[in-house]
């Protein structure tokens, strides 16, 4: 009796303790999946509050802190702001990534097809956008305005413009210049500003040479403009990038003339800093710029983006761009005159590349012969 019970105890071990051995074998050969899925879990609520986000590539005011706020607060996102300072930096920073970085961006109509060709922006079905019925006739007729289509489709939505007009100090000038040649006016030499652009400038000496078209340089032009903006360069105290710059540099130097490529944005923020100046647009002509929204290769939510176009044309948003920024809007006509016969609204020109290389040999100190070397 005694050994078989013994023996009947034993086994009774013997089968739990393999019992209890083939269940933690199961749970080693489980837990890798308990552990994903209790991480999945814990991870849920997490998920759950995480705004979608919407990245802009954009210009300074264009999308100011308030403005971006409420648009966050409408649609439960979050709003990714980045500011670029030139056409050569928005360029740069897109072609890093291929535009998949950014869902939609701000650009001028004269840069955007080179975007299209790049294959980093993609085309607008304005039917997603309502608003675009409150701009006006002339930027919603999108087919008369350079730049804007590609094979029949739309790329951009016209959003603001300015003229690149000529900010004087009233105190230095008997009378105000009435040309674009007074940029190269040697008594003015050290105390004039003009912007940090290859392609605006060798576009600004053209149209200072009396080009037909600023905007195409044949293969036997080049020197002159070159030459041209190799005298701009020994008159000018200095090449600015951003407007605020700009305004610091008229204050702390004295400065006389300013070229602004920002236009009457320059002119309101010179005016806030107490700073007595005029505005004028040269009787020979000045260039002008177009900017619009373009949906860039990497958008992710469409209906997002769409959201956001259409946002930017609301009447207080589109108003800030003139109230704040002393900009003109599509929705509503700019204050003050604007004198359209005399502006060379900017087109694509023959070679980006050469221009923005040609300038920085310019700017670097170098002679004719050495920046139009190979």
């Amino acid at each position: 009796m005694f050994g078989g019970y013994a023996t009947g105890k034993v086994s009774r071990r013997l089968a739990n303790a393999d019992g209890l051995g083939n269940t933690q074998r199961m749970f080693d050969l489980r837990k890798p999946l308990v552990f994903l899925l209790l991480g999945l879990v814990l991870a849920l609520p997490a998920l759950a509050g995480s705004p979608r986000v919407l990245r802009v590539l954009t210009w300074q005011g264009y999308a100011d802190a308030d403005v971006v706020k409420e648009f966050e607060r409408r649609h439960g996102v979050r709003v990714e702001v980045t500011q670029i300072d030139s056409d050569t930096a928005l360029w740069q920073r897109l072609m890093a990534s291929g535009g998949e970085d950014f869902d939609v961006f701000a650009v001028n109509t004269a840069e955007l097809q080179r975007y299209i060709a790049a294959g980093i922006a993609q085309p607008i079905n304005p039917a997603a956008i309502p608003n675009i019925a409150r701009q006006l006739p002339r930027f919603r007729d999108v087919a008369a305005i350079p730049g804007l289509m590609h094979g029949g489709r739309l790329y951009g939505i016209p959003y603001t413009y300015a003229e690149m007009g000529l900010i004087y100090d009233r105190a230095q000038f008997a009378r105000p210049p009435d040309s674009i040649a007074a940029l190269w006016d040697p008594r003015l030499q050290g105390k004039v500003l003009a912007y940090n652009g290859g392609t605006h400038n060798f576009s600004l000496a053209r149209l200072s040479l009396g080009a037909a078209t600023p905007f195409r340089i044949a293969p036997g032009g080049w020197g002159e403009a070159v030459q041209r903006l190799i005298e701009l360069r020994r008159n000018v105290l200095a090449f600015y990038s951003q407007p605020d710059e700009s305004v610091a540099l008229f204050r702390s130097h004295r400065v006389a003339l300013l070229f602004a490529n920002y236009g009457r944005q320059q002119l309101q923020l010179l005016r806030a800093a107490g700073v007595d100046v005029g505005y004028v647009i040269p009787r020979d002509g000045t260039l002008a710029w177009l900017d619009c929204w373009v949906v860039a290769r990497g958008a992710q939510e469409r209906k997002l983006v769409d959201a956001w176009l259409d946002y930017m044309l609301e009447p207080q948003v589109s108003g800030l761009l003139v109230s704040r920024q002393g900009l003109g809007n599509t929705i509503s006509e700019a204050p003050g005159e604007r004198a359209p016969s005399k502006l060379s609204w900017l087109e694509p020109v023959e070679d980006v590349g050469r221009r923005e290389k040609l300038w920085a040999r310019i700017i670097s100190g170098d002679r004719v012969g050495r920046v139009l070397a190979p």
